[in-house]
C-alpha cells in the first residue's frame, strides 16, 4: 500500500524515533509499504517518520545512482534500530533533496565515512562501514529517525531565503506526484 508522505511542519518529523522489536505489529507489511511508497515517489530512501510512524526504521535503494556513484551498485537495505557509532573522513558537500521537503535542494556538508550498527528486517545484527554517497544517503535517512532534516544544516541566510518555500510546503502548497500529509 502506498502511504502518504508527511511533509515539513508535521511534528512527527521532529521526534526522536523509538526502537522496535521483532514483534512490532505487522512489521513485514509496513516494510513492504515503505518500499512501495519510496519507489512510487521516486525516492532513494524513506524513513518511517516520513510516513508518520516515529520508529527507528528506514529503507534505502541507491541502485539507480550507481552510474555516478559505483559504491551504490546493489545497495538496497532495510535499517532497523540504527545507530551511527562513528563519523569521519573528509567533509563532503553535495546537493540533497527530500520527499518531505519537495522542491527544495540545497548543499549539505557531511562526513564522507560512517560506521553504523543496525538490524535488518530479519533482526540479524550488522556493524558496517560506508563511504562516499552511500554514507551520505544513510546519514540523511538516519537524521529522520533523530528528528532532523537536511535544512537544519543550512546557514541562517539560506534558511531565510527558503522560508517561503518551507511555509508553502507546511500547508500543502506543493506540486508532487505522490500523496502528502500536512500537520493539522
Amino acid at each position: 500500500m502506498i502511504l502518504p508522505v508527511v511533509v515539513y511542519g508535521h511534528p512527527v518529523l521532529r521526534k526522536v524515533a523509538e526502537d522496535i522489536d521483532r514483534d512490532y505489529d505487522n512489521l513485514s507489511k509496513f516494510i513492504e509499504d515503505m518500499w512501495e511508497t519510496m519507489y512510487h515517489a521516486d525516492g532513494v530512501g524513506l524513513a518511517a517518520p516520513q510516513v508518520g510512524v516515529p520508529v527507528r526504521l528506514f529503507v534505502i535503494d541507491g541502485s539507480d545512482l550507481a552510474n555516478d556513484h559505483p559504491e551504490l551498485m546493489g545497495f538496497k537495505q532495510t535499517f532497523i534500530n540504527a545507530r551511527i557509532v562513528e563519523e569521519d573522513g573528509l567533509p563532503m558537500t553535495d546537493y540533497e533533496g527530500c520527499l518531505s521537503l519537495p522542491g527544495i535542494r540545497e548543499e549539505v556538508t557531511r562526513p564522507s565515512r560512517i560506521r553504523i550498527q543496525y538490524v535488518d528486517e530479519k533482526f540479524n545484527p550488522h556493524d558496517e562501514v560506508y563511504e562516499g554517497f552511500a554514507a551520505r544517503i544513510i546519514q540523511h535517512e538516519y537524521d529522520h529517525i533523530e528528528g532532523k532534516l537536511f535544512v537544519d544544516y543550512l546557514g541562517p541566510l539560506r534558511k531565510r531565503l527558503i522560508k517561503g518555500k518551507l511555509n508553502a510546503i507546511s500547508v500543502g502548497k506543493v506540486d508532487v506526484s505522490y500523496r502528502i500529509k500536512v500537520a493539522r
